[in-house]
């Protein structure tokens, strides 16, 4: 069901949690809920992280509106990030057994450490190359250290010392893709 707080519109999904938690991915807000929990507790609670990051998003979507994708083609891109990964894997020391592509809703990558393989969302062909170096790296990372933890984050930044800038034009570029999207429909 959507709903609306302070100006921003909401989904509340009710699942088998045992935890309350609030997502806002690109500018929309979700609330995850036990069955039973008041989604204006869980809002109340959270509203200043929420007006932040709405700030955020507003800020990147702004941004977005300078960028220029690229337009590689289907073959340039698998090349580019095969290369890539080639690279990055022999600089971390780890090994990677397939590389695969298929469009995601809300990931650029994954990566599946027990098998050494990842997965590309095609959407990532149409980022810069220093974007792309980022998500590949990214995601090779993840066979060194599987979770989002301090380790994994400081080798990160160990090769783009700018982790939040690169994140945050991220979602900038992710706004200007899906406005490119709409206006070719």
């Amino acid at each position: 069901m959507k709903m609306e707080f302070n100006g921003i519109e909401y989904e509340v999904s009710y699942r088998r949690v045992r935890y309350a938690r609030v997502e806002l991915k690109t500018g929309k807000l979700f609330l995850v809920l036990p069955p039973g929990n008041d989604p204006q507790t869980l809002l109340e609670k959270h509203k200043n992280w929420i007006s932040r990051k709405k700030k955020f998003f507003e800020e990147c979507r702004r941004d977005s509106a300078g960028k220029q994708i690229s337009n590689r083609t289907e073959a340039e891109f698998r090349e580019v990030v095969s290369a890539l990964v080639s690279r990055y894997a022999r600089e971390l020391g780890v090994t990677v057994n397939k590389v695969s592509f298929r469009k995601m809703k809300t990931k650029w990558g994954a990566c599946f450490p027990a098998r050494k393989n990842i997965i590309f969302n095609y959407t990532i062909r149409y980022l810069p190359d220093r974007l792309l170096e980022y998500i590949v790296f990214h995601e090779v990372a993840h066979l060194r250290e599987r979770k989002h933890n301090r380790i994994f984050w400081n080798l990160i930044v160990e090769k783009f010392n700018d982790r939040q800038g690169f994140e945050k034009e991220l979602i900038s570029y992710l706004f200007k893709i899906r406005e490119q999207s709409a206006e070719s429909k």
